[in-house]
């Protein structure tokens, strides 16, 4: 009894604590919802289970033969079971109404959906019901069904047991005698039994509206004109045994039920199996392409309907691949702001230049913002500076959950601009941070690496005991600051902090003296954990992202409301269609779908971790089925901020599922899919290795596609062709792109927000595709010679994305180029921009060089490189500025650093030199230039060493 109290207190705690989190957030009303939606259908289950069972076993006993002779075996059976005879009447009904109850609770949504449907406005081709038919309707149809057989089965089951053990069916021989009673409970449960199976298979009709065939998803020729009938059929056939059944409970002759059952099961194979198949193979086969039309359009026209595709805008791009002068004139916004800095690459130097102290850290990727700077919008790789306890020298309790609370501050960096040496420009940086993004709340309590839980908050007037922010001119010094927000659970009482202590197996949380009545514990800190928690009927994009709006650091979530029943739909593989070079394959509820919506953006508020969820597809019917269940929960989006609308964008992971689609569905002429003769796939991204291929990402990039008056923050991605083999060709097919701007005005959309353009390349025209246009800057023997230079001293070349651009009446591929050198403290830094157009290719040190040169010597249009800033360099003893590490040359000694000045201008001379020799092909000259630079070099080492 001890044991079972603790036990049952540690599951109260759990629960217990659950309700103080999701109460603190204002989201309590979910958690009681499914609390209460599970409780009932666990009563249901198990009631539903455990009394017709019981009621089945109690008719049999009680109506069983009083003088029954029975043999041997069957006498020694009941005298075993006999003395448990009362347990086992009750226990068994108990323990499998048990498990029926837990298996009933798991479909709350199910039971909540159908209870709160909402209808879609959109019909189905062939039976005409509203398409909320298959998305609420069915799904519940069936699983009662399911429930209500698996009963009845359990139940015959049971009566034939008992009947068995007590007499009333006895086998003599081959003689089979079966009591009065137990005739009729037998043949009324089967009668029961094939009026749910006819039932069941009536609705099966519906089902072949979401099935897959081997050509499209949906009811072909073959499941009209066989299936769907023959079903019907059967339905009907299955009602007309259940019937003989009822006849043979009266009548006591079993003949007319097991021939109505052979029939049955006759039918079955004839109608069920053999008709249609007849009717596949020697009808519909050799006359597939005109017979499967019109269901072949069906199938195009709700896919994409499905998957928010049937409005993209198709555009014929009769691209040219001739690099003439002056040919970006036009596209001069775009090419100023294109971007140079790679979001995957750059982490390790914002971390080296950011990051200053060893319990900081920064993702592996970072994300891509943009803000208006100077009333000009600006694309930005951002990052917040998050936590860290694995940097800790000493991971004590009090320093992991008391003292090391949060992370400080966003790092943000100008997409199209560098340093003279290749390092970012940062528009946001330092501790205390500052730049161009105002005034803002820079703690990051809540981040994707922040720790299991932290204990915040104290009494007015005591010390402060959280690490704010390193300071002072070495960062020795420390500062430190008391949370003041409402962010988690108050730990105000003995018994709060003793429930959160069972919960984090912690006695320190209940004994510790820095946890006082003012204490809060924050927990579930991951943005994807709160919002998933807060709205688990949501699927969530595996890409959140920070941005500073109205003062404070929020992570914008995407949300989507998905489903697996979308009539006519072909359904895609969730986890497949988002994975790529950045994003590894997710784990996901329901992973094979054939409706999606970006229903809700969600924030989560980085200083409390407040979450606030807006309906962005407000005529969603599963968005509005779940607003019905959980009201009060999402807020319209008027009430979004014109600040935030600037910031949210067009969802990736939505715009991967929907190119996955438009691979194959961009062709809307039934017969042209029919024969796959113009199916595309995206391209495999170069930059992956060819051991492990991955697809090509979508980029945000800021451009002007064709049917755009101005340039717009947009997401895009490419096509080639789909094929394989020797057949296989990387020549571009088509450009998919997104606007993903939502505009600056409170609670509205942007009009252009959402929509899709679909660039389609002519096929007499051979535009090269991102793998064409890496082999050629591989293989050039120019690019590879300077390539080699580069690579010298150890250092390895990082070649970054591979962007497409539709510009100068083509489309313009732009590489960047980083080197990193040897060493623990060493990152990359962007050196060269590779670019091309058609078959032409330059390589030079910033992108308008490079444009320039790629375009006859001028481009038309700056790009945003063109006036690369120094490096500020620091006076003695000073830190760097905005977190640089370049090393000074100022040493205090005037002769010294006049010497130093004269040598570094005679290594960038020789640099220019062995360039110029390079590309004349003299190569004697190239030896001497690269001498003189060594000797150059060798000469600063030995000066340095000096100072």
């Amino acid at each position: 009894m001890i044991a079972g109290l603790v036990i049952l207190f540690f599951i109260f705690a759990g629960l217990y604590a659950d309700v103080l989190w999701f109460d603190q957030l204002g989201f309590l009303s979910v958690l009681t919802t499914q609390w209460i939606a599970s409780a009932v259908l666990f009563v249901v289950g198990f009631l539903g289970m455990a009394v017709p069972v019981w009621v089945s076993i109690q008719v049999a006993y009680r109506l069983r033969p009083v003088y029954a002779k029975l043999n041997s075996q069957v006498d020694r059976y009941q005298q075993v079971i006999e003395p448990l005879r009362r347990l086992a009447m009750y226990g068994i009904p108990a323990l499998l109404g048990l498990f029926a109850g837990v298996a009933a609770a798991t479909h709350w949504q199910t039971i909540l959906m159908w209870l709160n449907r909402t209808e879609a406005g959109t019909t189905d081709p062939q039976f005409g019901f509203d398409v909320s038919f298959y998305l609420f309707d069915l799904p519940f149809y069936q699983s009662l069904l399911a429930f209500s057989s698996a009963v009845v089965l359990i139940s015959a089951l049971v009566a034939l047991a008992t009947s068995y053990l007590y007499g009333a069916i006895r086998i003599t021989g081959r003689e089979v005698f079966v009591a009065k009673a137990a005739r009729v409970q037998i043949a009324v449960t089967a009668a029961i039994y094939l009026l749910l199976q006819g039932v069941s298979i009536w609705l099966d009709q519906y089902s072949t509206l979401t099935q897959a065939n081997d050509l499209i998803t949906g009811a072909g020729y073959t499941d009209v004109s066989a299936t769907i009938p023959g079903r019907a059929i059967l339905a009907g056939i299955a009602v007309f045994v259940a019937i003989l059944f009822i006849v043979t409970a009266f009548i006591g002759r079993w003949r007319l039920p097991v021939i109505g059952t052979a029939l049955l099961i006759v039918s079955s194979l004839l109608i069920g199996s053999l008709y249609p198949w007849v009717v596949q193979r020697f009808q519909v086969d050799p006359s597939a392409k005109t017979l499967e039309a019109p269901y072949i359009q069906r199938n195009i026209d709700l896919t994409r309907d499905a998957y928010g595709v049937a409005d993209v805008e198709e555009i014929p791009y009769t691209a040219t691949t001739e690099a003439t002068p002056g040919a970006l004139r036009e596209d001069a916004e775009t090419t100023a702001n294109i971007r140079i800095l790679d979001p995957a690459l750059v982490s390790d130097a914002f971390a080296q230049l950011e990051q200053f102290k060893q319990y900081y850290q920064f993702p592996a990727n970072l994300d891509v913002d943009r803000y208006t700077i100077d009333g000009k919008s600006q694309d930005t790789v951002v990052s917040v500076r998050d936590l860290d306890l694995g940097g800790l020298s000493s991971e004590t309790w009090v320093n992991s959950s008391v003292v090391y609370t949060h992370g400080y501050g966003v790092v943000a960096a100008y997409g199209n601009q560098r340093s003279a040496d290749g390092q970012p420009v940062f528009l946001e940086s330092g501790i205390p941070t500052s730049g161009s993004l105002g005034e803002f709340e820079p703690r990051v309590y809540f981040g994707e690496t922040s720790p299991t839980y932290s204990i915040v908050g104290a009494p007015e007037g005591t010390d402060p005991i959280e690490l704010d922010y390193p300071s002072g001119e070495d960062g020795a010094q420390q500062t430190y600051t008391t949370f003041t927000g409402d962010g988690g659970p108050s730990l105000n009482g003995p018994f709060n902090k003793l429930i959160y202590a069972l919960k984090f197996q912690s006695e320190q949380i209940f004994l510790a003296n820095a946890v006082n009545d003012e204490s809060q514990i924050l927990y579930d800190r991951d943005p994807i954990t709160r919002v998933q928690k807060v709205a688990p009927y949501l699927t969530l994009d595996s890409d959140p992202y920070p941005t500073v709006v109205d003062g404070r650091v929020k992570w914008v979530v995407d949300a989507y409301t998905t489903s697996a029943s979308y009539p006519y739909s072909t359904a895609v593989s969730l986890s497949d269609a988002i994975a790529d070079t950045e994003t590894p394959e997710q784990p996901f509820a329901l992973d094979n779908i054939n409706y999606m919506r970006n229903s809700v953006k969600a924030t989560v508020d980085a200083y409390d971790g407040s979450v606030t969820l807006y309906a962005w597809d407000e005529e969603d019917p599963l968005l509005q089925t779940w607003q019905k269940i959980f009201p009060s929960t999402v807020e319209p989006m008027s009430e979004m901020t014109g600040d935030m609308m600037s910031h949210v964008r067009y969802p990736a992971d939505m715009f991967k599922v929907q190119r996955a689609v438009l691979g194959k569905y961009h062709v809307t002429d039934p017969g042209s899919f029919y024969s796959e003769d113009d199916a595309w796939t995206t391209p495999n991204d170069p930059v992956s290795p060819s051991t492990n291929t991955t697809l090509q990402p979508p980029y945000y990039l800021t451009m002007q596609m064709p049917g755009q008056d101005a340039p717009s923050y947009s997401l895009y991605s490419t096509f080639i062709p789909n094929a394989s083999g020797e057949t296989s060709r990387n020549v571009l097919t088509g450009y998919l792109a997104a606007d993903a701007d939502a505009g600056a005005t409170d609670g509205e959309r942007a009009e252009g927000y959402g929509k899709l353009r679909l660039l389609t390349l002519p096929n007499d025209i051979t535009v090269p595709g991102p793998g064409q246009v890496q082999a050629k800057f591989n293989g050039d023997p120019t690019i590879s010679a300077e390539l080699n230079l580069l690579k010298q001293g150890q250092s390895s070349v990082l070649n970054g994305n591979l962007l497409t651009l539709p510009v100068g009446g083509g489309l313009l591929y732009v590489q960047p180029v980083y080197v990193q050198s040897t060493g623990e403290t060493s990152y990359p830094l962007l050196q060269k921009v590779l670019v091309a157009f058609g078959d032409q290719i330059a390589f030079e040190d910033t992108l308008d060089n490079a444009l320039n040169v790629l375009f006859g010597g001028e481009s038309g249009a700056n790009a945003g490189d063109t006036d690369v800033p120094a490096v500020e360099t620091p006076a003695p003893g000073e830190a760097p500025v905005d977190g640089g590490t370049a090393p000074s040359t100022t040493t205090g000694d005037p002769a010294t650093d006049a010497q130093i000045r004269s040598l570094l201008a005679e290594a960038k001379l020789a640099v220019t030199e062995k360039q110029a020799a390079l590309t004349s092909g003299d190569f004697s000259a190239f030896g001497v230039a690269d001498k003189k630079l060594n000797d150059a070099v060798a000469e600063l080492l030995v000066l340095l060493d000096q100072q």
